[in-house]
């Protein structure tokens, strides 16, 4: 197949490089484009601007949208709303919030342009191990680019999982629950690393992905970063969130499902970027105040 690949940041020239290395075509376009040699990796045509890759798709078309969500994504998707032609069809494979997805199929509708939404996982090691995609959209238009799917996926690795939104639904959960896997992974390193014993860290990484109960890819990369900088000295404690946490609880709270430990990783995140937070110098002050306990002035 030939397909239109919008944004080649560090997914979307993977991704890209991927679908023409199993056999398709890639028609790609970034505002700031990847150097010469990243090009020539992904053996992608590039076009000059959008209007360039619409112009190369064979009717109908299909383009994939791998930019930042929110605006980025909007502004993408308003402009191909102006080039398209009935029957086209754009994936969103960023990381949008589902309640767009749908806003946005239903004001393209009219115009008989389709679209899907692709959760897409897997991170920088897809272009090697496949990427996990979560699909929402019309039935047809699933099956039309199921080749494009089978491709960027490891066997096994796609699925349909219903009308449009249904796929950045499944993903946001995911991501969700990704944020609750690594903050319980944190807080069982730092008991050790706080030990008695002089524990190998990176070595009781390794271990655990043997046979454990406990095991995961992200107990993998845990390994990894550990085997590089055991104490993590290069690294600041910040955490930045990306959106699909916040997602998650609000969901949560809108269907009274309680989710008291995605709930808490996502606190936790914040809890990382304040350096001296007014919260924990009010507990000192309180403390203070009504038992005389030691404080430790800036």
């Amino acid at each position: 197949m030939r397909i239109g690949m919008i944004g080649l940041g560090k997914m979307g020239a993977n991704m890209a490089q991927r679908l023409t290395m199993g056999g398709h075509e890639v028609i790609g376009y970034d505002s700031h484009p990847p150097d010469a040699a990243r090009i020539e990796e992904m053996r992608a045509t590039m076009a000059a601007d959008l209007a360039g890759l619409v112009a190369q798709l064979p009717a109908p078309r299909t383009v994939w949208i791998m930019v930042p969500a929110g605006k980025p994504t909007q502004d993408t998707v308003d402009a191909l709303a102006k080039l398209l032609s009935p029957g086209d069809l754009i994936i969103d494979g960023g990381n949008t919030r589902f309640t767009d997805d749908i806003a946005r199929a239903e004001a393209l509708e009219p115009k008989g342009i389709h679209y899907m939404d692709a959760g897409t996982s897997g991170g920088i090691w897809g272009l090697k191990e496949g990427y996990c995609l979560m699909v929402g959209g019309q039935q047809d238009d699933f099956r039309r680019v199921e080749p494009i799917l089978k491709t960027l996926a490891p066997p096994d690795g796609y699925l349909y999982c219903g009308a449009v939104g249904s796929g950045h639904f499944v993903k946001m959960v995911h991501n969700g629950i990704e944020y609750a896997m690594m903050q319980g992974y944190a807080e069982g390193f730092e008991i050790m690393k706080a030990s008695r014993f002089p524990l190998d860290l990176g070595a009781i990484a390794n271990l655990w992905n043997q046979g454990s109960v406990v095991r995961s890819w992200l107990l993998e990369l845990t390994a990894n970063a550990l085997k590089q900088d055991p104490g993590l000295d290069h690294l600041q404690a910040w955490v930045e969130d990306s959106g699909e946490g916040r997602w998650t609880v609000e969901e949560a709270i809108n269907t009274a499902v309680p989710a008291p430990v995605i709930g808490l990783s996502l606190m936790m995140r914040f809890r990382s970027r304040q350096e001296n937070s007014f919260g924990a110098r009010m507990l000192a002050a309180m403390r203070h105040q009504f038992g005389g306990h030691a404080v430790k002035p800036k």
